[in-house]
């Protein structure tokens, strides 16, 4: 038996007298994300593992140390020019979890959980390394205890390395993400596709599409997976029941996870990592996203100078990646705050003077008011971020009445920077047009579009694109700057087209307004603007 560290439990405290909440337990407790701050451990490289591509296409098992396995599905080993905003290509198969009997991890958790509960009852100062740590010891004691049964009754017993495994896969389970762990851990993995427990699809980093492991042994479990991890945080825990179907959930590595069951003939699933959290717009630049990296020095020039900008595109274009670098450009001096439904952004976690709102949802019937019972929502939290003396706001999607408030920090002229869906820029005013007349009567589109003129100066529009006939990986560009102001009548607005997508399919300069001439003295390269601009042919202005 393997002795744990002393725990220092309070001696006038039994388990017997104190009732332990959910969120004390350790299977409940939250952690700083690991993208931004030292791991527990360091995975192994996913970037060394070299192997060739089988010519049949068929997946072929590859032995990796430490006990984990591979499969080669002959991701296609042609790097694109562009391939979004990272430029390194997998050189091997993807890592799978190691093979250990999931059941019995089960098993082991549930002991070994059991343990910690007691524990925490008997003293309610331990902190998460301290029961990460006494965990490590339980779980080396279940599993000697399980081994030696094993060994009683003439099974084979488990080597040194698969005993590891099982550990690693234990506390995994406990204080992690379980199954899903080493995908996370995985920095080839940008997105999880889950549709039931047996239908996982990884998009890898590179545009790559491939078949992932099975999550679960079934669909409930499933199902019971995403309610523990919906329930577990303490700050931010969100309900997920046949009453509240759909799930939008930040975990504890920053990702985010949108669920919905139920409604649905299967669980489904979608895990969006945040690989470029510290990012800029040079770094940008060189993954490809501007064409012409003359664009960049004009949203910086913006971002400086306090303009408003508004970032949008389909899910996935990099909105959100964009919307960091350009919050880099912003001085550190200024205080700022970020508005979003999940945090995203991440700026509050390294960049100082910055203060972060997360809106909540509600849970029981609605008030008198509408409202859910412990409900606080986006437009709520803008609304607060006006009283606290902050010079600038982000907002990570606008796709409500959050509009309104946001204009009216906008007129403040302070510069704002927010995101939201849309097909095109044009088609992006038009949107938030739509939001702000959901306030009520008093926003019809009139004045909700003569405000929107007002406060947005410039829009930025990105594609997400995967020509035919290519080697379908897809890419993430700057299709178009487009620059707002008020029309010629009431109720109007105008647009110009400050960058533009070429005939070659490349972001190309096309009219600059006058009042964008005073950038120069921001940082931006005016006369590279111009000689690009003498080259190229007549934009396309417009009024709505």
């Amino acid at each position: 038996m393997t002795t744990p560290p002393s725990t220092s439990p309070k001696p006038t405290t039994s388990a017997d007298e104190v009732k332990v909440s959910p969120a004390a337990l350790p299977l409940f407790a939250e952690h700083v994300p690991p993208a931004l701050a030292p791991s527990r451990r360091e995975p192994a490289n996913p970037w060394t593992v070299t192997t060739t591509p089988p010519t049949n296409g068929h997946a072929t098992p590859v032995s990796l140390p430490n006990g984990w396995q591979s499969y080669d599905h002959h991701v296609a080993p042609k790097l694109p020019t562009s391939s979004g905003f990272d430029h390194r290509s997998p050189s091997g198969s993807l890592r799978h979890a190691p093979d250990v009997d999931w059941a019995l991890v089960d098993v082991l958790r549930g002991q070994v959980s059991e343990r910690l509960s007691r524990a925490v009852a008997e003293n309610r100062d331990l902190s998460r390394a301290d029961q990460e740590q006494l965990a490590h010891f339980h779980t080396a004691d279940q599993i000697d205890e399980t081994m030696t049964q094993w060994a009683n009754v003439g099974r084979a017993t488990l080597t040194g390395p698969q005993r590891a495994d099982l550990a690693r896969a234990v506390g995994d389970a406990l204080f992690r993400l379980g199954r899903l762990q080493p995908l996370i851990e995985d920095d080839r993995v940008e997105n999880i596709n889950i549709n039931g427990y047996d239908d996982v699809e990884l998009e890898l980093t590179d545009g790559t599409v491939i078949e992932g492991p099975p999550v679960a042994d079934s669909d409930q479990q499933l199902i019971d997976y995403l309610v523990f991890l919906a329930s577990r945080s303490e700050v931010n825990a969100r309900a997920f029941s046949e009453a509240q179907p759909s799930l939008h959930l930040r975990l504890d590595d920053g990702s985010r996870l949108a669920a919905v069951a139920w409604v649905s003939p299967r669980p489904q699933v979608t895990i969006r990592r945040h690989r470029l959290v510290r990012v800029t717009l040079p770094d940008l630049v060189d993954g490809g996203l501007f064409d012409d990296p003359t664009a960049a020095t004009l949203l910086a020039a913006a971002v400086r100078a306090k303009l408003s900008i508004l970032v949008t595109g389909a899910p996935g274009a990099g909105k959100t990646t964009l919307l960091r670098a350009l919050a880099n450009e912003i001085a550190p001096r200024e205080r700022i705050a970020t508005v979003e439904s999940e945090y995203e952004l991440h700026l509050h976690q390294y960049r100082p003077r910055t203060w972060a709102w997360e809106a909540r949802p509600g849970t029981g019937e609605p008030g008198a008011d509408g409202r859910q019972a412990g409900e606080y929502s986006l437009m709520q939290a803008v609304w607060d971020v006006v009283r606290f003396n902050v010079s600038r706001v982000l907002v990570g999607e606008v796709r409500g009445r959050e509009i309104v408030p946001l204009i009216q920090v906008t007129e403040n002229g302070t510069g704002t920077l927010a995101t939201t869906h849309s097909r095109d820029a044009t088609a992006a005013i038009r949107k938030l047009v739509t939001c702000a007349m959901q306030e009520g009567p008093q926003w019809d589109a009139t004045l909700a579009t003569a405000k929107l003129a007002e406060s947005i100066d410039l829009v930025v529009h990105l594609e997400l694109t995967g020509a035919e006939g290519d080697d379908g990986r897809p890419r993430r560009r700057v299709a178009e700057i487009v620059a707002i102001e008020p029309g010629d009548t009431i109720g109007s607005f105008a647009t110009t087209q400050v960058y533009r997508t070429d005939g070659d399919d490349r972001l190309s300069p096309g009219t600059l307004p006058d009042r964008f001439r005073p950038l120069a003295r921001h940082g931006f390269d005016l006369t590279a603007y111009t000689v690009r601009q003498e080259a190229g042919s007549s934009p396309h202005l417009g009024v709505v």
